[in-house]
């Protein structure tokens, strides 16, 4: 009580000036609370949305990447499907019986079915062949002299390589052109005092 006698006793301009200045104190606390509160709401609807683009991106990498099993299963059937039209070369594929020939036909078509399905799940083949050796891509089983070729090049491809979507299924087996390859001095010996 004794404050409110001493606010009586104050000049009315003065109470008045007193009364502004508590009001402007709590309505700039009432907006920084506001604006924590606004603050807070936009980084919940940040961390909401950020959610949800992780979430698309697992769904669209679940859909492309589910397959990654049966495809490397059907990789090995797509291997010896190419095995088997290897090993009958072309002048026996046309010196043989009809019966042979209706074989290789059927061979050759579930070759291209097979490889066609694999294309419309995103299994894709690895070029290789010419290309640099890419220890990303490509698996080097061995150096081989390549004359002509520039070292470090894939010469040979052993085992077709794929990719399913942008990963790697299946490295492609290669060997590489070796430096200093047949042709150019490899496994002289360049010292005359020998």
């Amino acid at each position: 009580m004794a404050a409110d006698n001493d606010n009586d006793a104050l000049p009315e301009d003065l109470r008045e000036t007193d009364g502004a200045e508590m009001l402007t104190q709590e309505l700039a606390g009432l907006k920084a609370e506001a604006e924590a509160h606004k603050d807070r709401a936009l980084r919940a609807l940040a961390e909401v949305e950020n959610v949800r683009k992780r979430l698309e991106r697992e769904r669209d990498d679940a859909r492309t990447y589910s397959v990654t099993r049966f495809a490397r299963d059907m990789l090995t059937v797509a291997d010896n499907l190419n095995r088997a039209l290897a090993a009958v070369p072309p002048e026996a594929r046309a010196k043989g019986d009809e019966s042979v020939k209706a074989v290789m036909e059927g061979v050759e078509a579930t070759a291209r079915e097979l490889s066609a399905a694999l294309a419309r799940h995103g299994v894709k083949p690895i070029e290789a062949e010419g290309q640099r050796f890419d220890p990303h891509l490509h698996q080097a089983i061995a150096e081989v002299p390549a004359p002509g070729a520039q070292p470090g090049t894939v010469v040979n491809v052993v085992q077709a390589g794929y990719l399913i979507g942008d990963r790697l299924l299946r490295p492609a087996m290669v060997t590489v052109a070796k430096a200093g390859g047949a042709g150019n001095g490899a496994g002289q010996n360049v010292d005359s005092r020998v």
